[in-house]
C-alpha cells in the first residue's frame, strides 16, 4: 500500500506554487478514506475532510509570495494522539474522558503549524504510549505489526497519507516503527524538542521525534522544531561507523544479525570504515534501569488518574503502573543517575575508539506477526536511555517485510547525525 510522496520535494513544490495545494489535499483526504479503513492509522474524527480543506483554503486565501512562504507551507501531518492540538480531543489511545486529558497546544505542535503545516489528524497510539496495541496495521505488511507506541504515525506515513507525522518515544517508539514500517524516524537529543503538551509517561524519557519518507525532510522538519538547529551546508566527512557488539548485539535475532551484517557489509563496500566495540559492560542492568525509571515516573504521572479511573486502564498499564509504585524515591534517583553516567561512558567509548556514530538493528528482526504485539524495542533502549540522537533509515526486507538500520551519535550532535544519515540511506539504496 505504498504510496511514495516524500516531504523535502513536496515540500518545495508546495512552497513554489509547482502544485496546486487544494488539489493535494483533496488527493491526501481521498486517498485515506480509500485505505485507512483497514490501515486504521488516524483516531476517527467527524468531518475530518471538512475541517482540513478550510485550513488548506485559508492557506490560499492569504496567499504570500514563494519566496515569504514558510517551509511545511501547505504541508498535511499527523499528530500522535498523545500531543495536544487546539481544536481536537486527546485520549492518548485509552478510554479515558477527553477532558480529563486536555490541556494547551504542544509546541511541537504550534512549531510545525506556524512553518505552514496543517493538522491532518490525531493518528493512533497505544495505550498512554507503553504497549497496549491500537487497531493500525502495517501497510508494508498488513499481517505484521506497524511497532510501536507511535504506530499511527509510522503507519501513515509509510502509506502515503501525510508525508510527515509526529511521533513520540520513551524506550523505542520511534525508532522501531520506523523500522517496522520501512521509513524515516528520527528522535533528537532529549530536551532538544520541549515534551510539553503531551501526556507523560516518563519525565526522564520523553522524546519527541517524527516519521517521514526521507531523510532530507526529516532535517526539515529538525529546522523547524529545534530553536538551535543549525544545518550543516557543507559536505560531511564519512563518519567512523561503530558496531556495538557482545551482549548488546546478541539481544537481535537470528535474521536481524544476519541482515545487519549484511548492512555493515555494504558500508564497508560504499568506503566507510567500521570500527567493533563493547559499548555495554552489562545491557541488562541497563535495561533495567531504563525499565524501573519508566515504570516509576508512569506511576507518579498517572497516579490521580488510576485513582479515578482505574478499571479504564488496560491490564498491561496497570501492571507497569503498580510496579513502578513498588519503587521507591532512592531506587528512582539512582536509576536517574545511570541515564547520566551511561551517556558518559558512550561519549567516551566513542573518543577513545575514534567512532562518530554508532551502527546497529533497529529492532531485533522484522516486524512480528499478528497486531498484538508491537514487538521489542531492546535495540533502541540503552540509547533513549542515555537520551542520545538517532534515526532509521530504511535497510531493504526480509521476506517482503521491512528492515531498518539504527543510527546513534554524541549527545546533541543531532545535526551531524542527519547530516550522516543522508550518505548512509544512500548507500543502502544502491543494491
Amino acid at each position: 500500500m505504498r504510496y511514495a510522496d516524500p516531504l523535502a520535494p513536496r515540500a518545495t513544490l508546495l512552497r513554489e506554487g509547482s502544485a496546486d495545494l487544494s488539489g493535494y489535499i483533496d488527493g491526501r483526504i481521498d486517498h485515506c478514506k480509500a485505505i485507512d479503513p483497514t490501515i486504521r492509522a488516524f483516531v476517527d474524527e467527524p468531518n475530518r475532510g471538512r475541517r482540513v480543506r478550510s485550513a488548506a483554503s485559508a492557506l490560499v486565501e492569504r496567499d504570500r509570495p514563494a519566496a515569504e512562504r514558510p517551509a511545511l507551507h501547505g504541508i498535511p501531518i499527523g499528530v500522535k494522539d498523545v500531543f495536544h492540538v487546539d481544536g481536537l480531543p486527546t485520549k492518548a489511545g485509552s478510554t479515558l474522558p477527553a477532558a480529563v486529558l486536555g490541556g494547551p497546544e504542544a509546541p511541537v505542535v504550534t512549531a510545525l503549524t506556524n512553518a505552514g503545516a496543517i493538522v491532518f489528524g490525531k493518528t493512533v497510539t497505544t495505550e498512554f504510549a507503553h504497549f497496549e496495541p491500537g487497531p493500525t496495521r502495517n501497510p508494508e505488511a498488513l499481517e505484521r505489526t506497524p511497532g510501536g507506541s507511535s504506530s499511527g504515525s509510522a503507519a501513515a506515513v509509510a502509506a502515503g497519507m501525510v508525508p510527515l507525522a509526529l511521533g513520540s518515544q520513551t524506550i523505542g517508539s520511534v525508532i522501531r516503527p520506523a523500522a517496522f514500517c520501512g521509513v524515516v524516524g528520527f528522535k533528537p537529543t532529549f530536551g532538544r524538542v520541549p515534551t510539553d503538551g503531551m501526556v507523560t509517561l516518563s519525565t526522564s524519557a520523553d522524546q519527541v521525534g517524527w516519521f517521514t519518507q526521507d531523510v532530507d525532510g526529516a532535517a526539515l522538519v529538525a529546522a523547524c522544531c529545534v530553536a538551535d538547529w543549525q544545518a550543516l551546508t557543507t559536505p560531511q566527512q564519512q563518519p567512523t561507523l561503530g558496531v556495538p557488539v557482545g551482549s548488546y548485539l546478541d539481544q537481535a535475532a537470528a535474521t536481524g544479525r544476519e541482515a545487519f551484517s549484511d548492512h555493515v557489509d555494504r558500508l564497508v563496500a560504499a568506503g566507510y570504515t567500521v570500527v567493533r566495540a563493547d559499548p555495554f559492560t552489562a545491557i541488562e542492568r541497563v535495561n533495567n534501569r531504563h525499565r524501573r525509571v519508566v515504570a516509576a515516573e508512569a506511576a507518579r504521572a498517572h497516579d490521580e488518574w488510576i485513582r479515578s479511573y482505574g478499571d479504564r486502564y488496560a491490564a498491561s498499564t496497570q501492571a507497569l503502573i503498580e510496579r513502578g509504585q513498588r519503587v521507591s524515591v532512592r531506587a528512582l534517583a539512582g536509576a536517574r543517575r545511570s541515564q547520566i553516567a551511561l551517556r558518559d561512558r558512550l561519549s567516551g567509548r566513542m573518543e577513545t575508539t575514534g567512532i562518530d556514530l554508532w551502527i546497529t538493528p533497529a529492532a531485533p528482526g522484522p516486524a512480528p506477526r499478528g497486531i498484538g504485539t508491537t514487538g521489542d524495542p531492546v535495540m533502541n533502549l540503552p540509547w533513549t536511555h542515555a537520551g542520545l540522537p538517532a534515526i532509521t533509515v530504511p535497510a531493504g526486507s526480509v521476506n517482503g517485510a521491512p528492515l531498518g538500520l539504527q543510527l546513534v551519535g554524541r549527545f546533541g550532535a543531532d545535526e551531524s547525525v542527519v547530516a550522516w544519515a543522508r550518505g548512509i540511506e544512500r548507500a543502502l539504496s544502491n543494491r
